[in-house]
């Protein structure tokens, strides 16, 4: 694979203060939740996580290999034939890092955790076009074996995270070329990307350039060291699904103007619906807010709720809860790497 050498940025796209969040790495950036125009994030402000540099490849000399003990044969693409071979289908998801407030978590435990200190940007909901991850497996001929497929990166750290067969199979299981009617942005893993519906952002892996197809579970440090919950009796849990959490479309802290006022927000629980969105001003009684949809599971939901505040400092409190009546606690379990945090925040606002 033939890389083009553009040195001295560790991103492509820019990263203003206006709509992004520098997370102090000089890879990650988050998305301001106060830019947030509409269901979609735009590509200019979807957050960006990296592990090592943007990678520039050149499309006409990249290849996707499909191969593994699980198939019967190695298969190998190029960048026309994943445009011109098979149909594309398009799907509105969300991606959220498992990380995402991990600067919040440490702040309610008194403690700091190793990684990224995200605040609340480090998720966004975009439509991916692609191809269906099960038509570029079927050609290799999938064996009565196979059990883990794995997408791998062509960045320096080679990216990598299994997922089961099945998961892999699911119709809205994608390897993305495309990205809110855009050609895949370099930041967002051009040339092809992998879209792994209600999944943590780690299993979607950028720059695929090979996909490995087992027999037998796979051990990588993306679901062994990172992106586990290690409890504290030291049990390593790989993460799959995200926790029900709600963003509010606020700086934090939030200084507003006195007089009527629409409160917005979003809420997402991974591979489930949100069912509900309640939220409490101060120590005032828990009120339901309003709906705006989408209904659907690995897709954020918009909620609203009408406020006229007095002048003064006031908190602002938002509780998702899911389909299955989970709810955002009180204080998120305690878990070594600081992973999904999803506490009910109280949201500082001064109106004045």
């Amino acid at each position: 694979m033939r890389v083009r050498d553009v040195p001295g940025t560790a991103v492509v796209k820019p990263t203003p203060l206006a709509l992004m969040e520098d997370a102090g790495t000089g890879l990650d950036y988050g998305t301001r939740p106060d830019r947030l125009p509409g269901l979609l994030t735009p590509c200019d402000r979807f957050f960006v996580r990296n592990h090592a540099p943007t990678p520039r490849l050149d499309p006409r000399a990249w290849t996707l290999r499909v191969e593994g003990a699980g198939v019967r044969r190695a298969v190998d693409y190029t960048y026309d034939d994943l445009w011109h071979r098979f149909p594309l289908v398009s799907v509105v998801r969300t991606l959220e890092c498992a990380g995402n407030r991990r600067a919040l978590f440490a702040a309610e435990c008194g403690l700091r955790f190793d990684g990224v200190q995200w605040g609340r940007g480090a998720i966004g909901t975009a439509e991916w076009t692609g191809v269906p991850l099960r038509d570029l497996l079927e050609p290799a001929g999938l064996t009565g074996a196979a059990v883990e497929v794995m997408p791998e990166g062509l960045d320096e750290g080679r990216a990598r995270r299994p997922m089961p067969l099945a998961k892999a199979l699911a119709p809205d299981t994608l390897l993305a070329l495309a990205m809110n009617g855009e050609i895949l942005p370099p930041d967002h893993g051009f040339p092809a990307r992998v879209v792994v519906s209600g999944w943590l952002g780690a299993a979607a892996i950028k720059w695929v350039g090979r996909i490995e197809v087992s027999d037998r579970p796979l051990r990588v440090p993306w679901n062994t060291d990172d992106y586990v919950l290690v409890t504290p009796g030291e049990t390593a849990l790989p993460i799959t699904s995200t926790p029900v959490a709600s963003l509010v479309e606020l700086p934090w802290p939030a200084r507003l103007g006195p007089g009527p006022r629409l409160v917005r927000g979003r809420a997402y629980a991974g591979e489930d619906r949100v069912a509900a969105v309640d939220y409490r001003i101060d120590d005032g009684p828990w009120r339901p807010a309003a709906l705006d949809g989408p209904d659907l599971p690995g897709v954020w939901t918009r909620w609203r709720f009408a406020w006229d505040p007095a002048p003064g400092a006031h908190v602002v409190r938002v509780r998702a809860t899911d389909e299955h009546g989970r709810s955002q606690p009180d204080a998120t379990p305690w878990n070594a790497l600081g992973y999904c945090h999803n506490s009910v925040l109280p949201h500082p606002v001064l109106v004045a």
